[in-house]
């Protein structure tokens, strides 16, 4: 078990300026973040270990890639037992459209995120994927009308 990483104020401008530049030179992180260049780059290591962040991403832009309708679906299932859990779970891992899933509370069990080129593909993956798996009892889509907020900063 990884140990808990203490976020020092340092660590709070490195993940700041990552957050919103992850292609930032080490030199120009070092300016923003007040600091040297070696101590930054050690702190992102030690931060990289501790589980803290994960690898720099690209952010890639749905609509400009034909994938731009977003559809929320909630999923209930048949049982709760760890078979049919881990079984969902894999078959959700599976498929590249979606692509967030959550494992919720309240009259729902899992709330997935889809990205999709339209209905069509939506309705696909939704009948071949999700409703063809023999643990789920129930699903309840929602489509996305326009994104108003969306970011993958977390505040630090």
């Amino acid at each position: 078990m990884k140990q808990d990483f203490i976020i020092g104020t340092l660590e709070t401008r490195i993940l700041g300026a990552l957050q919103r530049d992850a292609s930032i030179s080490m030199a120009d992180l070092a300016q923003e973040a007040r600091s040297s260049t070696a101590t930054c780059w050690r702190r992102i290591r030690d931060m990289e270990e501790a589980g803290v962040i994960g690898a720099p991403v690209r952010i890639v832009d749905p609509a400009r890639v034909g994938r731009g309708m977003d559809a929320f679906c909630q999923v209930r299932m048949k049982a709760q037992n760890a078979g049919a859990r881990a079984a969902f779970q894999k078959a959700m891992e599976a498929e590249p459209s979606i692509v967030e899933v959550y494992s919720i509370s309240g009259d729902w069990d899992y709330l997935l995120h889809l990205v999709v080129r339209d209905i069509a593909d939506l309705e696909s993956i939704l009948m071949n994927r999700v409703h063809e798996l023999d643990c789920v009892a129930s699903a309840s889509t929602l489509f996305v009308l326009r994104r108003v907020k969306h970011t993958t900063a977390i505040p630090v």
